[in-house]
């Protein structure tokens, strides 16, 4: 299985000089946790929701911050400030299950997919539990048809 087959190819970015409350809005409103950040046409960095969170600070919200949620708000704070920088990418082409090892090793959520230097698509952990179930689902399937057949269902 292939990086391409899982990947989702409509990827929301942001560039560097994007102010955060774009992010912010683009994480609430498309219900995702990754953003790649495209300058000149590049991958130059990526933000998660996580960077979002740390940000914010204490989950405890000040009196004022209770009475005006706006107070949230990042006024003038760029996406540069809180992008990592010399990330991870990998090719449409590229093993699924090696993506994956990449994201086990490396604790990361996600890789943006590059071909030939442009950004084609994001691979997510989520892209790649939805696979594994798939892939339990159809060995389940493949278990049952055999046994039904009286043929071994593990190998020896």
């Amino acid at each position: 299985m292939r990086v391409k087959e899982l990947m989702s190819k409509k990827v929301q970015t942001v560039g560097p000089e994007d102010f955060v409350d774009k992010v912010v809005a683009l994480f609430h409103f498309e219900a995702i946790r990754h953003l790649p950040v495209i300058e000149k046409g590049k991958v130059v960095g990526i933000v998660s929701d996580r960077d979002v969170k740390k940000i914010l600070g204490s989950r405890k919200r000040t009196k004022a911050q209770k009475e005006d949620p706006a107070s949230f708000a990042f006024p003038g704070r760029k996406v540069r400030t809180l992008m990592h920088r010399g990330l991870l990418t990998i090719g449409p082409e590229e093993k699924a299950s090696d993506a994956a090892a990449i994201m086990a090793k490396k604790k990361i959520g996600c890789l943006p997919v590059v071909e030939k230097g442009k950004l084609v698509g994001i691979l997510t952990a989520s892209d790649i539990l939805r696979a594994f179930v798939k892939l339990a689902t159809d060995v389940q399937k493949w278990q049952k048809t055999l046994a039904k057949l009286n043929l071994p269902v593990e190998p020896e």
